[in-house]
């Protein structure tokens, strides 16, 4: 009986992945909530600036929500817009204009837009620092959504030196 556990334990042992002493914990650079705060003031700036009212969001790489603005008087819908703009980006590490013409020209990519919480309209842009990855920035409610990308973009410029 004793072999037989001895034996069970030998082989359970060398069943088990191999993990080296050697290991260390990742290091993820975070977003600090003063720059995402930054960035969201600076993208809602550039888009009163043009008139539109519009809710800014930042998100973290998982998507989690940073920072939010919403202009006075801008509608409802914006709120929810830019949020799932923003975790669009950070989901995809991508724009999501780019997302959008993907959706667009690819019949295999079609079903991104069912793909619950992701929004495949122009207005999220990725923030990084240099290769990593820091979350997004999204923008909803300009007339257009290049309209709602060029004030992430003039969101984003107001902290890129300091993403270095």
């Amino acid at each position: 009986m004793m072999a037989l556990a001895l034996g069970g334990a030998v082989l359970w042992a060398g069943l088990m992945p191999r993990v080296s002493s050697a290991q260390t914990l990742p290091v993820q650079k975070q977003l600090p909530v003063a720059m995402a705060l930054e960035a969201a003031s600076a993208a809602l700036e550039a888009c009163q600036k043009q008139g539109y009212r519009v809710s800014v969001t930042v998100v973290d790489p998982d998507g989690v929500i940073k920072a939010v603005l919403r202009e006075d008087g801008a509608g409802p819908h914006t709120l929810d817009s830019s949020r799932r703009k923003a975790y669009t980006s950070a989901s995809m590490r991508a724009r999501t204009a780019q997302v959008e013409e993907r959706v667009r020209t690819d019949p295999a990519a079609a079903g991104i837009r069912n793909i619950d919480q992701l929004l495949p309209l122009a207005g999220g842009v990725p923030i990084g620092a240099g290769s990593d990855h820091l979350g997004a920035i999204g923008v909803g409610g300009a007339p257009g959504g290049d309209k709602d990308e060029a004030c992430a973009m003039a969101g984003l410029d107001k902290i890129k030196e300091r993403l270095k």
